[in-house]
């Protein structure tokens, strides 16, 4: 079978971080590529607690892009092992169902549930995260008996979903729910992410939010928020029109660009404070940020519009940052990480964040399939990265391969 392949060596990533920077072309097409399309045996089953897994519509992911343009910070790498078969956001069939797996068949459609904690890794007793249900934080992810990784997509040995078959554990199972389609089921995964960010950072009905990036996971900030009944102000920091368009769709107020100090006097009202040096420092300002970029200039802007007692939810996956620490410190901030998703205490019952997310779906509370935008051919990769690193030229929001 053909798979889209990852893998990096040091000299590698250094020709492409000169390279790379004079014609991006080079991260995914010719002999420095970090990704390629290989033929690979199908995978099997490596003990009864497994099955193999057909796919049908693999999402691609902005940490995916960022993987192939190196622009993941290199402190992961442990938690990960090349060469790797990318693809996470996978809607899937059962293939083959080893004999320990209960509640599922050959033929059963699947939602992956992608973590490799403690459970799949076959280590007893689990560690905390994972005795709490947040197998995405386990502390075990390069132990036991499966290469490192912190999910499908970025371990060797699981095969992932950018190629016909992969394999998983019957923890990672999430049956497909009746009357959600397949392109729905293919954007659980960043809906988990999103919606888990939301709860917890739950906005109060007269707080005011910003929501900074208005890609598939900004859009589905907002979307949760108003699935989930608040009524709170919402403004959305994002320059494309495609991306604004959609956010306003999915329940923004107001979508604003350019200077987030500024916009955030416009909005909130707050009082700017010229230091002797540097951008202004706001007293008031937003109640709750969730920064969907999380780079070093969306961070610094944004505890700057943060008013006191505020929390920043770093829902983006960002690289190494340089801030000015003073507005955490004088206006007691909060800045709070998200990362994937698990087990929340909703409504006063302990649920899995895909079941919430199938409910408000069948309710029609949330709105998935527009949301995909572009579907490719495996063989077609390369115009998939290339309508990713151009969104707004595209029309873009979120780029699947399709096996079906």
């Amino acid at each position: 079978m053909k798979a889209l392949q990852f893998s990096v060596s040091v000299p590698q990533y250094l020709a492409l971080t000169l390279l790379g920077a004079l014609n991006k072309v080079l991260f995914y097409s010719g002999p420095l590529a970090t990704v390629k399309l290989v033929e690979m045996p199908e995978p099997s089953l490596p003990s009864p607690d497994w099955v193999k897994v057909r796919t049908l519509m693999c999402g691609f992911c902005g940490s995916d892009l960022n993987l192939i343009m190196l622009k993941e910070s290199p402190t992961a790498s442990p938690f990960s092992s090349f060469p790797c078969t990318m693809g996470h956001e996978i809607c899937g069939e059962i293939a083959e169902a080893g004999s320990g797996v209960e509640g599922f068949k050959q033929g059963d459609r699947i939602i992956l549930v992608n973590q490799l904690g403690c459970a799949v890794r076959g280590i007893e007793p689990v560690c905390k995260p994972c005795r709490q249900g947040r197998p995405s934080n386990c502390e075990n992810m390069a132990e036991g008996g499966l290469a490192p990784g912190m999910f499908t997509g970025i371990c060797s040995d699981t095969g992932g979903g950018f190629a016909p078959y992969f394999i998983a554990h019957r923890s990672q199972l999430f049956k497909l729910p009746e009357g959600i389609t397949v392109k729905e089921a293919t954007l659980f995964e960043p809906l988990g992410v999103s919606l888990q960010a939301v709860l917890e950072n739950r906005p109060r009905d007269d707080d005011m939010v910003l929501v900074i990036g208005a890609g598939v996971i900004g859009n589905f900030v907002i979307q949760s928020i108003r699935a989930l009944g608040c009524k709170c102000d919402v403004t959305v920091a994002e320059p494309e029109p495609f991306a604004a368009e959609m956010a306003v769709k999915a329940g923004a107020d107001r979508v604003v660009s350019g200077d987030l100090i500024r916009n955030a006097i416009e909005v909130t009202g707050a009082k700017a404070y010229k230091p002797m040096i540097g951008k202004e420092v706001l007293m008031g300002g937003f109640d709750r940020i969730y920064d969907c970029v999380a780079g070093q200039a969306t961070l610094f802007a944004g505890m700057r519009a943060l008013g006191t007692g505020g929390t920043l939810s770093m829902v983006g996956i960002g690289k190494d940052v340089k801030l000015d620490l003073t507005p955490l410190w004088l206006k007691l901030q909060t800045i709070k990480g998200a990362y994937s998703s698990g087990y929340v205490n909703y409504e006063g019952v302990r649920r899995h964040i895909f079941e919430i997310a199938a409910e408000m779906v069948r309710q029609r509370k949330l709105s998935l399939e527009p949301m995909v935008t572009h579907t490719f051919r495996l063989e077609d990769y390369r115009s998939m990265i290339e309508v990713n690193l151009s969104k707004g030229k595209h029309k873009a929001l979120k780029t699947a391969i399709s096996f079906q």
